[in-house]
């Protein structure tokens, strides 16, 4: 029997996903899965359309079947890519989105020697910080051991476990010391929202990293009531929200005593960060 070639394989993966991804989400992610199985790049596959698929048969059936089961591909694959980086990812943490890039932004031009990133998950934010800083050291909290756990080897393989400090705390509670900085993206969903999203995330993501239940606010008040003890004296705390949450944020920023507070749009012109700093 004949092996396929890769353009039948890019098409027979978006065919299988497509109902419920949409055609060009089906075709990005078939890249990906093409690289995963053969090491060749998007542009290789592009001009290579008709060699044939040098991958597993078997290993691609899989992981099909495991996206039909609506298992996000990021898990199925085990890694996620964000800020031209791999960031290992699994059931206990929540995959790096391009949504978190304006934080990112906003933390780097406050050039930070120390921060603090409340609620690391993988270390998304403070891991590329440190790849990006190359001076800057950190402390990165979760409340969960396992997304620690994922955040360490990311740090490993990042090249930068010698500047960041992992710790396991609910919110600061156990958190010590003072930073110019203090970023987090903190599950802000409400439970209205939650309860209509797409099923690779209510069942295959950790809802802990999604919702606070309610009205999604739980943990801006938590961190807006804790965070500028361990702020030095001009330093900056920064948040990720969501689209609608920005002036309810802005106030809790304002009832923390923060100054110059301003919310930060993305490049859709949605709210996406709130920051302020200590007086």
């Amino acid at each position: 029997m004949s092996k396929p070639r890769l353009r039948d394989v890019h098409i027979a993966y978006v065919n299988a996903v497509k109902d419920f991804t949409g055609s060009y989400e089906a075709g990005r992610e078939a890249g990906l899965v093409i690289t995963h199985l053969t090491g060749m790049s998007r542009v290789q596959q592009s001009v290579g359309g008709g060699d044939v698929f040098e991958g597993d048969p078997a290993q691609l059936d899989a992981i099909i079947a495991a996206r039909r089961s609506r298992q996000p591909l990021a898990q199925i694959l085990g890694f996620a890519p964000f800020r031209d980086r791999l960031f290992r990812v699994t059931p206990d943490v929540l995959s790096p989105r391009a949504d978190t890039e304006r934080l990112l932004d906003a933390a780097l031009a406050a050039s930070p020697r120390r921060f603090l990133d409340l609620g690391t998950g993988p270390g998304t934010v403070a891991l590329t910080l440190l790849a990006e800083l190359p001076e800057a050291e950190a402390v990165a909290s979760d409340i969960s051991s396992a997304a620690l756990a994922v955040a360490a080897e990311n740090a490993e393989s990042l090249g930068v476990a010698d500047r960041v400090t992992l710790v396991q705390s609910d919110w600061l509670a156990a958190i010590e010391g003072s930073f110019d900085l203090i970023v987090s993206n903190p599950p802000y969903v409400d439970a209205e929202t939650y309860a209509t999203l797409q099923p690779e995330i209510t069942r295959w993501e950790p809802e802990i990293a999604l919702t606070p239940g309610g009205d999604g606010l739980d943990a801006y008040r938590i961190i807006t009531a804790h965070a500028p003890a361990h702020l030095r004296p001009g330093g900056a705390l920064m948040v990720e929200i969501g689209f609608d949450q920005g002036a309810a944020v802005a106030a809790l920023f304002a009832n923390a005593d923060l100054s110059n507070i301003k919310v930060l749009t993305d490049l859709n012109g949605k709210s996406r960060v709130v920051r302020g700093f200590r007086r």
